[in-house]
């Protein structure tokens, strides 16, 4: 069983490229695959491979960063690596928002548990916000949440702004995958005026690992950003796969779609798929079947999975 470990943390640094470049070799010396993002806001990666390293390479950001506790990180099973190399990157922000300035480690939304959070959830005046992407909460999502309508995380603070304009006395409570992006969503809140900003601690994947049974209000399943796609209410992969065009998770319902080739083009995106794309999307899934039929992995985007990190 191999071990994936996500993880975060919000925190100033001085020289993102320097620590890039240590943390890099030491994921290589370790084995390690995954996707590290290292910006002057903080660090945000998953990886994988054997827990122990994993953990060693852990210990020794923690250190790095000059952190008085270890970095919290998320385990998680998985049948097969769910990575298939590694990246660490120095980015502008370690979650894209646009606004690499807010600082979630000096204010950010309250932390409420899986618990509190269902208590939320039954509160008639709390607006309850999914601050994740359409495509991903097409998949799954808590009951009544609201869809901001957006395309990418950037889009969120348009949202933001003309929720504010409306009502900025409602009580909010606000999650997403792994709590990353709800630190700085909640963040830009608080900037814009909310009083009461209340995030899931931990996030979706952290809530289905703490509740069970009927506690769980969580519908459908839950959109991962590696090759997973998406995992179910026990963690568990789940039955989406992903287009290797657009990227968008899909369906049973999907898959039996004539717009669905494997590897060039789904439902979702035929109609803007333009005939160049259109054709080196099928030489490249021609080279991943005779690349099958050699018994050889075929390296290229089609095959090398996204190893995206974000939350």
């Amino acid at each position: 069983m191999t071990t994936v470990a996500s993880f975060y943390r919000f925190v100033d640094l001085d020289d993102p490229g320097s620590l890039r470049d240590r943390l890099q070799a030491l994921c290589e010396e370790h084995e390690l695959l995954g996707t590290v993002l290292v910006a002057a806001e903080g660090i945000n990666g998953s990886l994988t491979g054997a827990r122990q390293d994993i953990g060693a390479v852990l210990d020794w950001l923690g250190s790095a960063l000059g952190l008085d506790e270890p970095i919290d990180a998320r385990w998680t099973p998985a049948s097969g690596p769910p990575f298939r190399r590694l990246r660490v990157r120095v980015k502008a922000e370690i979650v894209t928002l646009g606004r690499p300035d807010l600082r979630p480690q000096r204010r950010t939304g309250r932390h409420v548990s899986p618990e509190e959070w269902n208590a939320l959830l039954d509160r008639p005046d709390t607006l309850v916000i999914d601050t994740r992407n359409h495509y991903e909460i097409e998949v799954g999502t808590f009951p009544n949440a609201l869809d901001p309508g957006t395309a990418s995380f950037r889009d969120f603070p348009g949202f933001a702004a003309r929720l504010a304009a409306e009502d900025r006395n409602r009580p909010l409570a606000m999650f997403c995958t792994g709590g990353i992006r709800c630190e700085k969503a909640t963040a830009l809140m608080l900037e814009l005026g909310f009083t009461e900003v209340n995030q899931l601690q931990g996030g979706i994947l952290n809530y289905l690992d703490a509740m069970a049974g009927r506690d769980n209000r969580w519908n459908g399943e839950c959109f991962v950003f590696d090759t997973r796609v998406a995992v179910d209410r026990d963690l568990e992969e789940g039955g989406y796969v992903q287009c290797h065009a657009c990227r968008r998770p899909l369906s049973a319902g999907d898959l039996a779609s004539p717009d669905y080739r494997e590897g060039v083009s789904c439902p979702h995106c035929v109609s803007g798929l333009e005939d160049e794309r259109a054709r080196r999307l099928e030489e490249r899934r021609r080279q991943v079947r005779l690349a099958r039929e050699r018994g050889a992995a075929h390296i290229g985007p089609a095959a090398a999975g996204r190893g995206k990190a974000e939350g």
